[in-house]
């Protein structure tokens, strides 16, 4: 079920609120999805999605190979018969402001602050379609 991003639902808000690790998909060079569980915020005002890692993941590969205006992902999460959808397009932010505010949000979603790591970048999500049931 599609969703109008500029008018999102409480309950499809609060869903992205809560603890759920979820899945990201990149697409590798020959076109096959690479699927992988992480740490997702979302800021629907915004309408971005942000995802930490490492500089050396396969995920910031596959993105960083699709160039400049960046690789279609999507960032999906489920519990039980809720889930919802997330896709955009990913471009990597190394700046450490926004690694900072990426790491932030995740401590205020996951209740955690993960360990300092100089090799961490974030992945930002310019969401262009909400799916889900939530």
């Amino acid at each position: 079920m599609a969703h109008d991003l500029t008018s999102l639902t409480p309950e499809y808000l609060a869903f992205w609120d809560e603890y759920f690790m979820c899945t990201l998909t990149t697409l590798r060079a020959d076109g096959t999805p690479h699927v992988v569980p992480v740490g997702v915020t979302f800021d629907a005002g915004q309408r971005i999605a942000r995802v930490i890692t490492r500089k050396d993941s396969t995920k910031v590969k596959n993105v960083l190979a699709a160039g400049p205006d960046g690789a279609t992902v999507a960032v999906c999460q489920v519990d039980r018969g809720r889930w919802a959808t997330l896709e955009g397009i990913a471009r990597v932010r190394t700046d450490a402001e926004s690694v900072a505010d990426a790491v932030s949000r995740y401590a205020a979603r996951y209740g955690r602050t993960p360990t300092p790591n100089p090799d961490r970048v974030m992945i930002e999500i310019s969401v262009t379609k909400a799916l889900g049931r939530a």
